[in-house]
């Protein structure tokens, strides 16, 4: 396992995006429609083959039988980082050693990129998000390593929840910059930027 992205949650897609540029200095890039989940997202590269991407419910998207990933059927206040995001090598594998509410299996696709993703039936993942989403990347090249760096390298991500022990536990994830800790749920990130030390939230 991973660490592949990080995603900042709006109610819309152009208050994620600000909040990202506010906080790190850097322009986001392009991005794309998640046409199954009715959500679209932009994106920017991290150095060491990660990234970033901002994503909300697109308003132009029809109304969906099921619930949206992310939980972003229930999301409102300021955008901040609601997920967090892990790449394994076999997706159907690792959801075995899994907690329940992990997710299923779940195809799709924008543009040329092909991915699985572990995603609940109600679209909440473990602990409000603060349990990792997962996915199998299905591409030769991945984003992480297609996405120019900016200049931006993550030094921590922190993630604060009551139940940090288990989440210790169960995430089979060895990152040095990764870490739990136990307090009110929340989630931060510091970055190396342009423009020194930046944390976003």
């Amino acid at each position: 396992m991973f660490l592949d992205h990080l995603a900042v949650a709006g109610e819309t897609l152009e208050a994620a995006v600000a909040h990202v540029e506010d906080a790190l200095g850097v322009g986001m890039g392009p991005g794309g429609v998640h046409t199954h989940f009715g959500t679209h997202n932009r994106l920017i590269g991290l150095e060491d083959g990660l990234y970033l991407e901002a994503i909300a419910i697109d308003p132009e998207a029809p109304a969906l039988p099921y619930p949206r990933w992310f939980a972003l059927d229930e999301f409102h206040g300021a955008p901040r980082i609601g997920n967090w995001i892990c790449r394994v090598d076999d997706l159907e594998a690792t959801l075995r050693d899994m907690p329940e509410g992990a997710g299923r299996p779940v195809d799709l696709a924008r543009g040329d990129l092909r991915w699985r993703m572990a995603v609940p039936e109600d679209g909440r993942l473990p602990c409000g998000g603060a349990f990792p989403a997962l996915i199998e990347w299905q591409v030769d090249t991945i984003p992480g390593d297609m996405l120019p760096g900016n200049g931006l390298r993550l030094e921590r991500f922190e993630i604060a929840h009551p139940d940090a022990a288990w989440l210790r536990e169960v995430v089979p994830l060895k990152d040095a910059r990764v870490v739990f800790v136990e307090g009110v749920p929340a989630m931060q990130a510091t970055f190396e930027t342009p423009h020194g030390r930046r944390i976003l939230r």
